[in-house]
């Protein structure tokens, strides 16, 4: 795959806040990149993959409970806390409720990790750097104990 996102739609995204750590690539997307993912797309409608038991649709609560069947819980902020990783919902307001848009992961040198939609992944400083209208904004954070392998 060829091309990039289009940085007008992403204009808090400067040369000082990202960087992009990965060429582009249809084969997975935010939702399942912030669960860990690099081979599967995650979303709860259409032939994609998502978690068993959980209900198909486009609700925030859906997307909590999703990443609840990999450990994480609600909590108040996305501020890096020793023994846990986070997860970062983005949402917009559509049709009365809050559509998701989005996830992006915290990194453990305290930075964020996003894939942006068919086109590359990108390391940035912080959940605002995508508060845009493609995503709108951060509205549920989620945390879970640090994974041992």
């Amino acid at each position: 795959m060829t091309g990039s996102w289009d940085r007008a739609h992403t204009p808090n995204l400067t040369a000082a806040n990202h960087t992009v750590e990965s060429p582009a690539t249809p084969r997975y997307n935010c939702i399942g990149w912030a669960a860990g993912s690099d081979v599967q797309w995650w979303w709860p409608t259409g032939r994609y993959y998502w978690p068993p038991n959980v209900a198909r649709e486009e609700t925030v609560d859906a997307f909590i409970r999703a990443y609840g069947t990999l450990g994480y819980v609600q909590c108040d902020n996305g501020a890096a806390e020793d023994g846990f990783e986070k997860i970062v919902i983005y949402g917009k307001a559509e049709a009365g409720h809050i559509l998701p848009t989005h996830a992006a992961r915290l990194l453990p040198n305290g930075r964020w990790t996003s894939k942006l939609g068919n086109f590359e992944d990108i390391e940035h400083s912080c959940p605002e750097d995508l508060n845009c209208p493609p995503y709108g904004k951060p509205v549920c954070y989620l945390k879970r104990r640090e994974q041992n392998c």
